[in-house]
């Protein structure tokens, strides 16, 4: 570990003390908090306030080291095995305790035991793990997810089946228009091995996923937009909130978001291009992301907020599974919720997993705009994608009082998949991104063009058919060695 690194003050993963405490407990809650969440550091031989490197008595350095490796073997409860080393600052020495993440979750301390022994972290502290948190580790330490459970009582109707096996094989059709026709009806067998749903004795049994992804039972499991002026809370022009499936969910969150920003529109030739002052595929990715990795376990729900200046998506739950932010922005991921995720890929809604951050981050990059915001505030996770200057783009014409239109239910239009006319500029700018490469390198593969646009292979290779059939580009070659020119 680098000096800087050991410098930079308490955080969610660093905890600094003094001296090393007689009383173990001092910094045992510390210990478990870690394994609790996404590991840390506690550092002997810096002041807490002042980050000064004070250092340890070097002829007990081993002694402390020892003292250490004991209290955690004897205090905490699975075995937490920590990496404890020393390193030499400017003539000082420090101990530093490091521990990783833990896998067989929740760890707590002996004496207390398990309801009230629990630590997690939180910012720069170690605070005790309510009832329903402690229910959410034990779900991670036994490998499951929440969407996995059995909702108890929950009635399995054959209207609610037909209807997510209908709904769910329209959103792959659409996804992969010109091969329609091959795709097979979704059947009541794929949602068992799906596991929305389960079959004991000759009944069929809704987990968690399947109530999710067909109703508005659970009251916390819905999307709060609001539109506000200015650039804080004080006053709002319109809300509105969003229950039901999860899927209908983001597609009428992210209507609301495309109906308050502003477009513009642009000549290209004979074509009239329209843009918006936000990357639509942007806002799409943090609507789905917060969907998909929100904790269900949370009483509280997803909120999306426009104001003058940006955009910001809420969604309830830290990063899951011991992932840190760091982790999470270089494309590594955790599932919390599988079931949700699983239905998701299906419908394409996601493509593949860990791109997510990539893709808003790509997104933000290509219209110019400043490098989007990813947060941990709490046990809460928010993204901020702030806007271009307004002047650049016009009056925001979109903010005016509430209609009572405004407040009525959802209507169906709003609850359908995006027309394939919202999609269309999308598409082109891809076909013209891919054709400038090719102008510039002569030909282009999948690999090259799914690298350049953030896409799915799967995805890349539809587009660059399309284009074939269009005559933009002509193929050559036969799979892996396949490359395209100009048509």
């Amino acid at each position: 570990m680098i000096f800087e690194e050991l410098l930079k003050g308490e955080s969610k993963n660093l905890e600094y003390k003094s001296e090393l405490p007689v009383k173990s407990e001092k910094y045992m809650k510390s210990v478990v908090a870690f394994a609790n969440t996404s590991g840390g550091k506690l550092i002997i031989g810096i002041d807490d306030e002042t980050r000064k490197v004070v250092g340890v008595d070097k002829d007990s350095v081993f002694q402390n080291m020892d003292r250490i490796a004991n209290a955690i073997s004897d205090s905490c409860e699975p075995q937490i095995i920590p990496d404890i080393t020393f390193q030499n600052i400017d003539g000082k020495c420090v101990v530093i305790v490091e521990i990783y993440p833990g896998r067989n979750r929740p760890y707590y301390l002996k004496n207390a035991g398990k309801n009230r022994g629990v630590y997690v972290r939180v910012a720069g502290t170690s605070r005790l793990a309510d009832e329903t948190k402690i229910r959410e580790l034990e779900l991670e330490g036994s490998h499951m997810s929440w969407d996995e459970q059995i909702c108890v009582g929950y009635p399995v109707t054959q209207h609610a089946v037909n209807k997510l096996c209908h709904d769910i094989h329209e959103h792959m059709v659409k996804a992969m228009s010109e091969e329609a026709e091959k795709i097979p009806e979704v059947t009541k067998e794929q949602l068992i091995g799906w596991k929305l749903l389960r079959q004991s004795e000759g009944e069929l049994m809704a987990t968690n996923g399947f109530v999710l992804l067909t109703s508005d039972y659970f009251p916390f499991a819905k999307i709060q937009c609001a539109l506000f002026k200015g650039n804080d809370r004080d006053e709002f022009i319109d809300k509105k909130e969003y229950t039901g499936p999860l899927y209908e969910q983001i597609e009428g969150a992210y209507q609301f978001v495309l109906r308050h920003i502003s477009r513009s529109a642009e000549i290209d030739g004979l074509i009239r291009k329209e843009r918006y002052e936000l990357p639509i595929g942007a806002i799409r990715e943090m609507i789905i992301n917060a969907q998909c990795h929100r904790n269900f376990m949370d009483n509280s729900c997803i909120q999306i907020a426009l104001y003058d200046d940006r955009l910001e998506v809420t969604s309830p739950g830290m990063l899951y599974g011991g992932l840190t932010l760091e982790e999470a922005m270089n494309g590594r991921s955790k599932i919390r919720n599988r079931v949700v995720a699983e239905v998701f890929s299906r419908m394409e809604l996601i493509e593949e997993w860990g791109t997510g951050i990539r893709r808003i981050l790509k997104r933000a990059e290509e219209y110019g705009l400043r490098e989007p915001e990813f947060l941990e505030i709490g046990d809460t996770e928010e993204v901020k994608l702030r806007h271009q200057e307004l002047q650049k783009l016009g009056k925001k014409a979109d903010k005016k009082p509430i209609k009572k239109a405004d407040k009525k239910p959802i209507k169906k239009a709003d609850k359908k998949p995006i027309k394939k006319a919202d999609k269309k500029p999308i598409t082109q700018e891809r076909q013209e991104k891919i054709l400038s490469y090719v102008k510039e390198h002569g030909a282009v593969t999948n690999k090259e063009a799914r690298e350049m646009l953030g896409l799915a292979e799967s995805t890349t290779k539809r587009l660059l058919k399309q284009m074939v059939q269009e005559e933009l580009l002509k193929e050559q070659g036969e799979k892996k060695t396949r490359i395209y020119k100009l048509g």
